[in-house]
């Protein structure tokens, strides 16, 4: 099977190969947004920067301290607000149909993001 379907506390990922032109999928426990490809490999890299950035500012922080980082392509824009090691993450879809979403705790959605494919990778397994 070419489709894989990850879910956690407040967060669902999913990723269908065969899929014509949405082949990523992301949402929370209400609400779910269909990615392009090239949206989710964009949704995928930004979300790896934003938390390499938190890592590299928390050096620099009092324990008590937040933080708020962006950053963007031309298809999403992604948040990340919180402590290094506990933040939420907002995505704003900004091509064709344009949506938005948001995770309380993204640590462990970025987790199971680190688990699926980039682009057009093999896969195995499935829902």
């Amino acid at each position: 099977m070419s489709r894989i379907l990850k879910t956690g506390n407040g967060w669902r990922l999913g990723w269908d190969a065969a899929a014509p032109e949405f082949k990523g999928l992301v949402g929370g426990n209400d609400w779910a947004i269909e990615l392009t490809e090239e949206e989710w490999n964009d949704f995928r890299r930004l979300s790896d920067q934003l938390h390499e950035a938190l890592q590299q500012i928390a050096q620099e922080l009092m324990d008590e301290e937040r933080i708020a980082c962006e950053l963007e392509s031309d298809r999403v824009w992604l948040e990340a607000e919180g402590f290094p090691d506990a933040y939420s993450l907002r995505l704003i879809v900004q091509t064709g149909r344009r949506a938005e979403g948001y995770w309380e705790n993204a640590l462990e959605l970025r987790q199971a993001l680190n688990t699926l494919p980039l682009g057009t990778a093999e896969l195995t397994g499935g829902f």
